[in-house]
């Protein structure tokens, strides 16, 4: 039952629902601000772990 959860029409079915629900005028600004948001995570997770490999030496 589990095994059969995620079919491709599934996936055609939620990317339907986010289109009607914000519109596609503002699905390419979401999608900008989450990249934006991505980048500064990325960024922030190698600055931790830089400082922990100072912190080691």
């Amino acid at each position: 039952m589990i095994r059969n959860a995620l079919q491709p029409w599934h996936l055609l079915i939620v990317v339907l629902a986010i289109v009607v629900l914000f519109g596609s005028k503002r699905l390419p600004d979401a999608a900008r601000s989450v990249g934006k948001s991505l980048r500064i995570l990325k960024s922030e997770t190698r600055a931790l772990r830089d400082e922990e490999a100072k912190r080691e030496q």
